[in-house]
């Protein structure tokens, strides 16, 4: 009898347990989770994508996860970045952004020195700081940008434009402070360590940031749309 059943227990039929149904919210593997989240817009592996590049190893050391957490729980609101988190209409639970934000560091984190860290301008900027000065950004931008982008930000044989009304419309004051601070290794942008005779200083971040933020053409409203 006891063979018999073996048998049974071994038929074609049988279904295999590493084939059962996973609920979305059950799934635990980072691989899985980044691939059907995070890739569309940051790359398969983490770079040559439209959005931040997070293979980056100084964004991750600059970004904690629970920094990581925060925007991958509650989207940017005026971007392409959505909110993740179920309780704000996305689809991922509290474990799985976790296992997303931690997941990063160990795929794609390297040690930094702690002194480049600590000299590193905020990714983050205090409400309660100086705020930007376009005028000031303006000459900052040709001092520090201008031998890729052009003095007015409209491109060089080196790269693109930095002013184009679509692209500005696209991406937040955010985006634009963090790809100042940590470049785009990923398409030969430099970062604030190298862009220049010296490093930049926090606040001349702040306002070449706010320079490019008054570059923005202003939406129309919806009383000028009736």
């Amino acid at each position: 009898m006891l063979p018999m059943l073996w048998c049974c227990d071994g038929l074609p039929g049988k279904p295999d347990p590493a084939n059962r149904y996973i609920r979305p919210t059950e799934v635990t593997n980072f691989d899985t989770l980044y691939s059907m989240n995070c890739s569309g817009c940051h790359g398969a592996e983490g770079k040559l994508g439209p959005a931040v590049p997070l293979a980056d190893p100084m964004y991750l050391a600059l970004a904690s996860p629970i920094h990581i957490e925060e925007i991958t729980r509650n989207g940017v609101a005026g971007t392409t970045m959505p909110a993740f988190a179920i309780e704000a209409g996305g689809t991922l639970t509290d474990q799985q952004i976790a296992i997303i934000a931690r997941g990063l560091s160990t795929r794609w984190g390297q040690p930094q020195s702690a002194e480049v860290v600590a000299a590193a301008p905020p990714l983050a900027v205090s409400q309660e700081g100086p705020p930007g000065d376009p005028e000031r950004g303006a000459a900052h931008f040709r001092t520090f940008c201008g031998s890729c982008h052009g003095p007015e930000g409209r491109g060089t044989a080196r790269a693109g434009s930095i002013v184009e009304p679509p692209y500005l419309g696209l991406v937040s004051n955010q985006n634009l402070r963090t790809n100042t601070i940590i470049g785009r290794r990923d398409l030969g942008m430099p970062d604030w360590r190298q862009v220049g005779d010296r490093p930049m200083r926090p606040q001349e971040v702040t306002d070449i940031v706010a320079w490019l933020a008054s570059q923005r053409v202003p939406r129309p409203s919806s009383s000028m749309a009736n």
